[in-house]
């Protein structure tokens, strides 16, 4: 029997969540929702799907250490830093040569680090069939989230025909995935019952990921393949990285395999799921008071409504709005920031913009 395993993306720059989160320790490694990192979290919802010895995460240099430090149940040396970003293609490639590495007829799941997933028994049921299906036959599998809302902010999945049931879930195969979409297009996927959201989560074999990196990504198949030499000559990973990484191709894992792919199979998820990709998504996982403000640590709102107010710190510092709707008011020790909800996109752009600052870089 093949092993399993599960490969986790922790990388990121913590701007969407600013000042909260910062290039070391971004979204991941904090309890936007929850008492624990987000991080954390993932981890411990795969209980009982892979060992934890099998559980790796490709995070960056600047968050490695940080990432060892909540992730004590992991053995230090699965935490692999990519000395440059490269995008979400290379991070499979390197999980693919990490993985056959320790069980060339390995199967094995990439996940985000940072999703909101409440119903963990509903997740590991459903990544339970994921695993079968990639066992079984040599497809690339995606687990397609049932939409809620018509999102405009994630990318969709177009199902196709039943391919098979697993475990008493059906399967089915992909027509295409859409980037994302403006809003009377999200509608449209919306009520034709027949898209998913693309949630960024996979399983395949080594076999069949090498497969497709093979006929589609050739460019960045001959780099992996420098990779794979290296390790089975056991190079240390970092200098191997050093080396090789930088000369990836940069690329999306959608546009580099999984939209040329014919043999990607969806399942559809039979969990709760939110990317919380800014400061007003928290907000659906606080509970609000009855003017529908949501307040954390020292705050306190008078005369205002939907106003999200974090201060976590212990110094006994309130934050106070008076007679102000929909703004957001986010207090650390070093920044504040205050915001309307409506602008919370922006975020990310004030944040390059500090950074170009040399009086600012500090607060990065």
């Amino acid at each position: 029997m093949p092993e399993k395993f599960v490969v986790i993306m922790a990388g990121g720059r913590g701007e969407r969540f600013w000042p909260q989160s910062r290039l070391r320790r971004p979204k991941h490694l904090l309890p936007i929702v929850g008492s624990k990192p987000m991080l954390t979290q993932t981890i411990e919802r795969l209980e009982g799907l892979a060992p934890m010895e099998n559980v790796m995460i490709i995070t960056n240099a600047e968050q490695r250490d940080a990432v060892i430090e909540v992730c004590p149940m992991l053995p230090p040396e699965n935490v692999i830093a990519e000395p440059v970003g490269r995008d979400t293609a290379p991070a499979v490639g390197l999980a693919m040569e990490l993985v056959r590495a320790r069980d060339p007829q390995g199967v094995f799941a990439m996940l985000p680090a940072d999703a909101v997933i409440h119903d963990a028994a509903g997740f590991r049921r459903v990544l339970g069939a994921a695993f079968q299906a990639a066992e079984q036959d040599p497809v690339l599998v995606t687990v397609g989230v049932e939409p809620t809302y018509p999102a405009t902010g994630f990318g969709y999945v177009h199902k196709g025909e039943q391919y098979a049931t697993i475990d008493e879930q059906p399967v089915f195969k992909v027509q295409r995935f859409v980037e994302k979409p403006d809003l009377a297009t999200a509608e449209e996927y919306v009520s034709s019952g027949e898209y998913y959201w693309n949630a960024g989560m996979f399983v395949w074999s080594v076999s069949t990921i090498d497969a497709g990196f093979a006929a589609h990504s050739p460019s960045l198949y001959a780099s992996l393949e420098k990779v794979k030499s290296a390790l089975a000559a056991k190079e240390p990973i970092d200098a191997l990285l050093a080396r090789e990484y930088p000369t990836f191709e940069k690329i999306s894992i959608d546009f580099a395999l999984m939209e040329k792919a014919d043999n990607v199979v969806t399942l559809p998820s039979a969990f709760d799921w939110d990317d919380v990709g800014s400061w007003p998504a928290v907000a659906n996982h606080h509970p609000k008071d009855d003017a529908g403000n949501v307040v954390k640590g020292d705050g306190w709102v008078e005369q205002g409504s939907g106003n999200i107010v974090l201060s976590e710190n212990s110094d006994g510092h309130l934050v106070a709005l008076v007679g102000v709707d929909d703004l957001i008011a986010v207090r650390t020790p070093d920044a504040t920031l205050i915001c309307p909800k409506e602008k919370a996109q922006e975020i990310k752009a004030l944040v390059k913009e500090l950074g170009a600052h040399e009086v600012w870089k500090k607060l990065m």
